[in-house]
């Protein structure tokens, strides 16, 4: 169902006038929201699933509720596995009138027609709401590794693969569209936080990533490469013509109960476009800092800091170390009604409510510099930058933290003491960075340890050599692994957690700093002054039986 054709509906039905029909469409583009979320923001229905019943009386039947409803097995056998993907049908009912099926597109007379050819049967419609046929279609046909199955034995006769058709009407087509649907489903169920489509000489890939490992999904036929990437452009709203330059889009995607944000990129390469698609998992931005596994002293000092009136306070390490899920919940912690409260990000990855979110656009000249000068106007307490990447920025949060505002950022360095002498390469004057800076967090995610298979072992001496601990300094200290089970997909590994290194800035430190001191001077300091290192962090994790020395080696 295309958000368009609903809203005609609407409008048809006198529930909208044209104008406030073209401002939801607008508000669904721009916030990726789902129309039925979009309609009850701007009040047209109650509830979101209040849209099904517009529908239904639209089609001239009824709503029915399928939420803790189970079909037979004789019911599901008047319909094969691969018709009911291939046409999102779920039986629901069958008498002398035919047959009643739940639709998860009731708006496309097509498929009726399609399901009376295929069966050879009288078709009826009834509704439900899409994201609750879809589970049900899930759950009554067998799991994924069937679904992949019944949808690639459609192909065999679909006639979508010839490479002869319209390329629009390709991505279009109902097994393109119920494939890529599977593709996502089984990913986000797997908690995959990146999706990989990527094409090469002779097959065509397609990778997820889980708690920052990739595994390789069963490949689709290289010849449904190019209808598979348009597709996911289709949803993505990019243009699919336009293969030769890289391209950004979103997707928004229900998925059971719950709402799932795609950010989508695709890259020219030799052997067609390569895509990827980063899942924004809105649960993680519902973390606190209590949740994070922060240790005791860390999580003491950033309650602390954040709470101070000026300052900056930094979260540093490379891309998916977690820092801007830690931002978010110092943001949370701090998002008062006596606070006002700005960020600036490349994009913004979560609405947070009380929070005002402005989305960097270099397209439009609107870049970080110019976006904080208008901060400053705009009578801000607290202010976080996505992240530091020019002298420009950088000097801008100096002064803003020096005149009295608390800024919040990160940086992609090594470690913590990385990001002082990272601000002064930069061009920022040594004085200044040691007056406003107040503390820097590095952080890493290490894998855990599955708790369902989790057992004691002896690592190799020379494993401990590694992490410069030698085997009498260790007593009766115990090390762990993952001997892999169902439950974490025969990894070992089930989630991950975070390994912390915190510079306080103290004035001895800030001596250093105007002093220009080197990073590895700062950081013979910090330790003789109680840093933990991350490797000292690592080390706290692995004797805690949380994770393994080869996650702890890998990232420290």
């Amino acid at each position: 169902m295309n958000d368009r054709q609903i809203i005609e509906l609407f409008e048809a039905r006198g529930l909208v006038d044209t104008s406030l029909g073209q401002d939801i469409l607008d508000e669904i583009n721009h916030s990726g929201k789902d129309i039925g979320e979009v309609l009850a923001d701007f009040q047209v229905i109650q509830t979101r699933d209040d849209m099904w019943p517009v529908i239904a009386s639209e089609l001239g039947t009824q709503v029915v509720d399928i939420r803790n409803w189970t079909p037979p097995e004789a019911l599901l056998a008047l319909v094969p596995a691969g018709t009911a993907r291939l046409h999102g049908a779920l039986p629901v009912q069958f008498d002398d009138h035919g047959l009643h099926v739940a639709l998860v597109d009731p708006l496309n007379p097509q498929t009726v027609e399609d399901l009376r050819f295929a069966l050879g049967r009288e078709i009826h419609v009834v509704v439900a709401p899409d994201y609750l046929v879809e589970t049900k279609i899930n759950e009554c046909y067998g799991g994924e590794a069937k679904a992949m199955e019944d949808i690639l034995s459609q192909f065999e006769f679909g006639g979508a693969a010839d490479g002869s058709h319209d390329l629009e009407a390709e991505a279009n087509s109902a097994p393109i569209i119920r494939y890529v649907d599977l593709v996502l489903y089984q990913a986000i169920k797997e908690k995959a936080s990146d999706i990989h489509f990527e094409p090469f000489e002779k097959d065509f890939k397609i990778r997820y990533r889980v708690d920052g490992a990739l595994y390789e999904m069963a490949p689709p036929p290289p010849h449904l490469a190019l209808p598979i990437l348009s597709r996911v452009k289709v949803m993505a709203n990019m243009n699919i013509a336009e293969r030769r330059v890289p391209q950004d889009g979103r997707i928004v995607k229900q998925v059971g109960e719950r709402q799932v944000d795609m950010r989508v990129s695709s890259l020219p390469t030799q052997h067609g476009e390569s895509i990827v698609l980063r899942v924004l998992d809105r649960s993680s931005v519902n973390l606190s800092l209590e949740n994070l596994g922060l240790p005791e002293h860390i999580y003491d000092y950033i309650t602390e800091t954040i709470e101070k009136p000026n300052g900056i306070f930094i979260v540093t390490g490379p891309t998916g170390a977690g820092k801007t899920t830690t931002l978010y919940a110092a943001l949370r912690r701090i998002n008062t009604i006596d606070a006002k409260l700005l960020t600036a990000e490349d994009p913004v990855e979560y609405d947070i409510d009380g929070i005002i979110q402005i989305p960097i656009n270099e397209a439009i000249g609107l870049d970080f510099p110019r976006v904080l000068r208008a901060f400053l106007r705009q009578d801000p307490d607290r202010i976080m930058i996505g992240e530091m990447r020019d002298k420009e920025t950088a000097t801008i949060a100096i002064q803003a933290a020096l005149t009295g505002h608390l800024v919040l950022s990160t940086l992609h360095t090594n470690d913590a003491p990385g990001a002082v002498t990272r601000l002064i390469d930069m061009g920022c004057e040594p004085f200044l960075v040691a007056a406003s800076l107040e503390g820097v967090l590095a952080q890493r995610l290490v894998r855990t340890i599955c708790k369902d298979c989790k057992s004691p072992y002896e690592p190799t001496e020379a494993i401990l050599s590694q992490l410069g601990v030698s085997p009498h300094e260790l007593g009766d200290k115990q090390f762990h692994t993952g001997a892999g089970c169902d439950s974490c997909g025969q990894t070992g590994y089930r989630g991950r957690r975070g390994l912390y290194e915190l510079l306080n800035i103290t004035e001895p430190i800030r001596e250093l700093i105007t002093g220009r001191a080197p990073s590895v001077v700062i950081k013979q300091k910090a330790v003789e002054l109680g840093m933990n290192t991350l490797r000292e962090d690592g080390l706290r994790n692995i004797y805690q039986g949380a994770t393994t020395i080869e996650e702890v080696l890998k990232y420290t």
